[in-house]
């Protein structure tokens, strides 16, 4: 075991190449493009972007589900990306997955206990009454009533679902699990529900996450740090209070400005923000504008952020940054 960070993510880089029809113009598709970041033992990365904008394809290289052009990933030392065809199965059990829909991932024939005694067995051989015995523990640790290992997927709730999708990546005894949006098809009240027991199961079992999703205010109750995409790549990374109350990159402070808030009065302010600051639609995958991507929706471009290509730079503290116009932006606010 090292004494660096548990997950180690440097230079990623992953493309697809597509093919339309038979005779088709081969066209490919740059999903990632040179994103870092590491995960440290017990912490949470927050990776937060719109959709289309590569967070679920880095979570499936990590979780080599998806083959990666360039760059690495290390785990606890290790080159995930040197394994060759065939995945270890000690990374698959240090390494889980909690996937968006839960119905999806589970298999409608096996009931909950069957479900998590599987994993069990799988990667942690023990005897029957022992099995048993893990299972009603795993079942009570993420909040549902012992009952509930008797049922199958389709008797339960949204919300009972997913914490039995967590209840299956916590049998195996992991060291760190991706959530690929995991709350985004939940309720508000369950949203938060599931956002606490994961905060909680973090702390009692030593965990640590990769959680994904597209909205920033979810992002920042969960996270450690954050990771903000565009079009695959990092545009802002930093402390998750930071970079929640004191965004820095333009399209950071858009995500804040979209997401909606209780209160009357800053809705129509964040509304009123999101309106000047940004213009158009998500450019393709496909086709990525030159330069800084984000400059086809940012009232602030100029002609040298069509040309160049901005680098992630250190601001203040831990954040940093990827916009050559930072500066002008913030002095600009100041001045008005």
């Amino acid at each position: 075991m090292t004494t660096g960070p548990l997950l180690s993510v440097e230079n990623l880089s992953v493309e697809f190449h597509l093919r339309h029809g038979m005779f088709g113009r081969a066209r490919t598709l740059s999903a990632v493009r040179d994103v870092s970041f590491t995960i440290e033992a017990g912490q949470t990365f927050g990776l937060v972007g719109e959709s289309g904008s590569g967070k679920s394809t880095i979570g499936r290289a990590i979780l080599r589900l998806a083959p990666a052009t360039a760059g690495r990933v290390r785990f606890d030392g290790e080159d995930v990306t040197a394994f060759g065809p065939r995945t270890p199965l000690h990374y698959r059990r240090d390494v889980q997955v909690v996937f968006q829909d839960p119905m999806s991932s589970l298999n409608p024939r096996q009931t909950v206990g069957e479900t998590i005694e599987q994993a069990i067995r799988r990667h942690r051989p023990m005897d029957a009454a022992a099995s048993r015995r893990e299972v009603a523990r795993i079942v009570d640790s993420v909040g549902l009533a012992a009952y509930h290992a008797q049922r199958h997927p389709h008797e339960l709730s949204g919300g009972q679902r997913q914490r039995v999708a967590i209840a299956r990546a916590l049998a195996v005894q992991p060291r760190l699990i991706v959530c690929d949006e995991p709350v985004s098809a939940l309720d508000l009240s369950t949203q938060a529900q599931v956002i606490n027991l994961l905060v909680d199961l973090q702390h009692e079992f030593g965990l640590s996450y990769l959680f994904i999703a597209h909205n920033l205010d979810v992002v920042r109750h969960v996270s450690h740090r954050i990771g903000v995409l565009y079009l695959g790549r990092l545009v802002e990374t930093g402390p998750a209070a930071d970079v929640h109350a004191a965004p820095r990159h333009p399209y950071t402070r858009m995500l804040v400005a979209s997401t909606l808030v209780a209160d009357p009065q800053l809705q129509a302010e964040r509304s009123r923000e999101r309106r000047l600051q940004v213009r158009g639609e998500l450019p393709s995958p496909l086709a990525p504008p030159p330069g800084c991507a984000f400059h086809t929706r940012c009232r602030w471009a100029d002609e040298g952020c069509r040309q160049r290509m901005p680098e992630l730079e250190a601001i203040d503290g831990e954040s940093r940054a990827a916009c050559i116009r930072l500066a002008e932006i913030e002095a600009e606010e100041l001045a008005a």
